[in-house]
């Protein structure tokens, strides 16, 4: 068939399909795209052409749309995508950040930026970067650091390895992430003879890797050796749909549970084995159980800083680490006994092999939950601060009122360490958390992402005042696309989290309120008070200014019946949000300082350095 090269790119994309566990679904959803010179004749005439049954989605920030392309893949459990398409020079490298997000979290993206002339005839083009060391080097080599596959298009006919290479990784569950294939703006308009068998309908298999015989005994003779064994559930779990196993090996041995960002909420929070959220951005419960442990059993988690406590959490001496991952590069972290398959597989693998185990686990684990329950509690009813609300206190009615299978989003700042520690998720999919790269910005696109993948959920975007005005580009896509998304904006006036951070290591506050300049020269001035809230009006939304524990009750009952996207406008109190529950975060303090708290704090980094696990 003689097509352009994007045409050919349209029809292979619109002819993708997954299958797992035999159920077979399209992969590719639609298409987000901003239209410039570098795009809009060559992919922009392909999908305007028809023939296909590809969605057009209109971005407004290509960070943005790449964001909620993100969000889409990961509600979908990475079963179906949204590639992103963008024109040359400042709106490919728009996307770099997203492809990052993308990457660290293990989540499929697939973005089509233009590219510059192949034939290079025109040279130097509009948006055009040269680079008098190389011609060949053009601003989407940029994408090569944060991307799992990366190519370029010089002529129609290599899409071909292109496009099966893409594929490859964006239905790899071990090898996932962002995908990149550059496309000149001369290329995107030539014609090929495409084969007919290139463009037919494909299959690819997303089976569930088995773990070896080897694997399992290793394994079995580990859990038989612990006496405290743990769990960690991490988004292996929960791209694998493999919570139940998970819970059924938790149950039958007795063995307590911590959550990772990516893992949280596939297990209820009442379950008396979780303990909820672990590490740096977790609880109590979970964290004094880490204490103790003598066996860390990891289930698809990739064994972060802020799960690990900087390599401190886990304080036994004869603690040893078992990982169970799809991902090699993953399992043998930490020193790990390594079990490489899927979460899933491996778990049932186990239970199946290991009889007559239970753990020595006694009154600790019930203690440490009833313990923490109270304290989430106690969050939950934080008194008001000169009569504004607290976070904790805001967080506890939202998380009353809504919808068990609402489903929240967040990223960036304080919120994820206070939704991991004492948000109370009631059923599995409603927790959306991206924490492997907590980027600011993805809490507005990401709800739009999850509300396409969920159109029948409430989604309510948990976001600081810091990440909304970085980005909120896509709230207006949400209001063109007629989907309703609720913006719960907590507002304390700066970078809250990252203001405790410097004045926990030592320094006064400094560049983290947002504060006026006075002719100190200083950012010292009084705080800027915004209402956002009229921002949100002007895109056409429903908005509600929020400042007491009334007004909060009945803007959120009040929401359940809006059709448009709804903006709380929330003022919080400054440095209202949960504390860190005896953990610890290595960052690197001042070794010289002419302020004895910082020499304090280098001193305590030097002594909790000595405590953690090397490698």
């Amino acid at each position: 068939m003689r097509l352009t090269m994007a045409q050919a790119l349209v029809k292979f994309l619109d002819n993708q399909y997954v299958c797992f566990d035999g159920k077979e679904t399209k992969f590719v959803d639609g298409i987000f795209g901003i239209f410039g010179h570098g795009c809009v004749v060559g992919i922009g005439q392909a999908l305007e052409q028809g023939g296909h049954s590809l969605t057009y989605y209109q971005g407004h920030n290509e960070q943005g749309m790449a964001h909620a392309a993100i969000a889409f893949a990961k509600q979908n459990n990475r079963r179906k995508i949204i590639p992103c398409t963008s024109s040359i020079g400042p709106g490919a490298l728009n996307m770099v950040t997203a492809c990052g997000t993308a990457t660290a979290n293990r989540i499929p993206l697939l973005v089509l930026p233009g590219d510059t002339f192949a034939c290079r005839q025109p040279d130097p083009v509009l948006q055009q970067v040269e680079q008098p060391h190389s011609y060949s080097t053009t601003s989407n080599d940029a994408f090569r650091a944060v991307c799992k596959y990366w190519d370029r298009i010089e002529r129609p006919e290599q899409l071909m390895t292109a496009c099966i290479n893409a594929m490859r990784v964006l239905t790899d569950a071990a090898d996932t992430g962002a995908v990149c294939i550059a496309m000149p703006q001369d290329v995107e308009a030539e014609a090929f003879d495409y084969p007919d068998y290139f463009l037919q309908k494909r299959v690819w298999y997303m089976d569930r890797r088995v773990p070896s015989e080897r694997e399992i005994e290793a394994a079995c003779e580990m859990i038989k050796n612990a006496e405290k064994p743990m769990l960690i559930v991490g988004g292996g779990v929960t791209y694998s749909d493999s919570y139940k196993s998970v819970l059924a090996f938790a149950e039958k041995y007795n063995i307590p549970i911590g959550e990772t960002q990516a893992g949280k909420g596939q297990i209820p929070y009442a379950h008396p084995l979780n303990m909820g959220g672990c590490g740096v951005t977790g609880g109590a419960a979970a964290n004094a159980i880490a204490k103790k442990t003598d066996l860390v059993i990891a289930v698809g988690t990739r064994l972060t800083d802020f799960t690990t406590c900087s390599k401190w959490g886990f304080q036994n001496p004869d603690v040893k680490m078992l990982s169970i991952n799809v991902c090699s590069f993953d399992a043998f972290k930490m020193d790990s006994t390594a079990v490489i398959a899927d979460a899933g597989a491996a778990v049932e693998a186990i239970m199946a092999k290991l009889d007559g185990y239970k753990s020595k686990w006694t009154d600790e684990i019930a203690e440490a939950k009833t313990s923490f329950d109270a304290e989430i509690t106690r969050c939950y009813n934080a008194p008001a601060v000169d009569g504004v609300l607290s976070q904790m206190r805001a967080l506890g009615i939202i998380n009353e009122v809504i919808a068990d299978d609402s489903i929240v989003i967040g990223s960036s700042g304080s919120l994820p360490g206070c939704l991991q520690r004492i948000w109370k998720s009631k059923a599995p999919y409603t927790y959306h958390v991206e924490y492997g790269f907590s980027c600011m910005g993805y809490e507005i696109c990401g709800a739009l992402g999850a509300k396409l993948a969920a159109p029948d959920k409430e989604v309510y975007s948990m976001v600081g005042d810091g990440s909304f005005l970085m980005l909120h580009s896509e709230l207006y896509t949400a209001v063109q696309e007629n989907k309703k998304i609720n913006i719960m904006l907590f507002d304390n006036s700066g970078w809250g989290c990252i203001e405790n951070l410097q004045n926990g290591q030592g320094t006064d506050t400094f560049g983290t309120r947002f504060t006026r300049r006075t002719e100190s020269g200083f950012l010292d001035g009084e705080v800027i008070y915004t209402d956002y809230a009229k921002i949100a009006e002007g895109y056409g939304c429903k908005a509600y200014r929020i400042t007491t524990d009334k007004e909060l009750y009945e803007a959120l009952e009040d929401a359940k019946a809006q059709t448009v996207p709804t903006l709380f406008d929330i003022k919080v109190a400054h440095k209202s949000m949960t504390d860190g529950y005896d953990s610890w975060w290595r960052v690197g303090v001042a070794e010289v300082s002419e302020s004895e708290r910082v020499h304090e704090c280098y001193e305590d980094m030097k002594a909790n350095i000595e405590k953690a696990r090397l490698y």
